[in-house]
């Protein structure tokens, strides 16, 4: 007679205990009430991806686009990107006001608000991001082009969609902004979070595992290279000893800061104004205008910007 052995499970009772597992992660949640329907994350991705298209219609657009065809294509990806946006604001929106402390309001009227002043920011978006472009294609002395830049570089891929998220964190879609700047972590392996403020002329040389915290602040002409945590030092407790939200934690980077591969700079510290932060080092304290951080001590001295990689 073999060993014996239990019976697997039948189906109907795993379903069961998935059900009850979900009610009560429902019930924490929402209350009582009934279930808001979620944002969709793969229809969020397709509005951003209508939308770089808007922005960059002869590199993103249909094939074979002709400059009679252009105006008309980027008025029918905007009108549909911007009434698909405004379904997915919603639902976030919607979602907010489902969770028992929340103050419910008119979320179809919040919506329309939202997505306008977005709409509005694009063509403030668009300049920007011209500015990157160039600052890649100055700053690489591998990029034969502009068009290159805008086709194949990681770095300008992620900017592109960093600069669309961080409208929608800064008015107040939070969630979709997170969505796209996680599904640009995915196709880049550069991790920015959508709060991070970034000025104009970012450039990210390679940009494998570079990671920008929620608070970071980032200013003019700032170059970094891969493997860069632009990261929190601790994580401050609230009363209940939970971690506290909503604090600055990341550094600040100063107009003209150049960042090496691999270095992390930790806390919310002051990186001055045209420092050279050299490879592989961890900073945790300010770095004066002009400073160099090396491996082995940091000073003030004239620097060259060096080559990348």
């Amino acid at each position: 007679m073999g060993p014996h052995r239990d019976s697997p499970p039948r189906i109907e009772d795993i379903v069961a205990t998935l059900r009850d597992l979900r009610l009560k992660s429902h019930k924490s949640r929402y209350g009582a009430g009934p279930l808001p329907e979620l944002p969709s994350r793969n229809e969020t991705i397709a509005i951003v991806d209508r939308l770089i298209a808007a922005l960059f219609p002869r590199h993103f657009g249909p094939a074979g686009l002709g400059l009679e065809d252009m105006d008309a294509f980027v008025a029918e990806s905007l009108t549909a990107a911007l009434r698909g946006l405004k379904r997915q604001v919603r639902l976030e929106l919607e979602l907010a006001d489902a969770k028992p402390s929340a103050a419910s309001g008119n979320t179809a009227r919040r919506a329309d608000t939202l997505v306008g002043a977005f709409a509005g920011r694009l063509s403030d978006i668009r300049a920007l991001l011209e500015t990157d472009i160039h600052a890649a294609f100055e700053g690489d002395p591998a990029a034969r082009s502009l068009d290159e830049v805008i086709c194949c570089y990681p770095g300008v891929a992620a900017i592109t969609r960093h600069r669309l998220a961080h409208e929608l964190y800064r008015l107040g879609a939070p969630m979709l902004a997170r969505v796209v700047a996680e599904a640009s972590h995915t196709i880049t392996g550069i991790d920015i979070h959508p709060g991070a403020a970034i000025g104009e002329s970012f450039f990210i040389d390679h940009g494998t595992g570079v990671v920008i915290g929620e608070t970071a602040i980032i200013g003019r002409r700032v170059r970094l290279y891969q493997g860069v945590t632009l990261g929190a030092r601790r994580f401050d407790r609230d009363e209940r000893g939970g971690l506290a939200k909503d604090y600055p934690r990341h550094p600040i980077l100063e107009d003209d800061v150049v960042v090496y591969a691999g270095a992390s700079i930790l806390g919310r510290i002051t990186i001055g104004r045209g420092a050279v932060i050299s490879g592989s080092v961890w900073v945790t304290q300010d770095v004066p205008a002009g400073g160099v951080v090396t491996q082995a001590k940091s000073r003030s001295e004239t620097f060259d910007g060096g080559a990348g990689i």
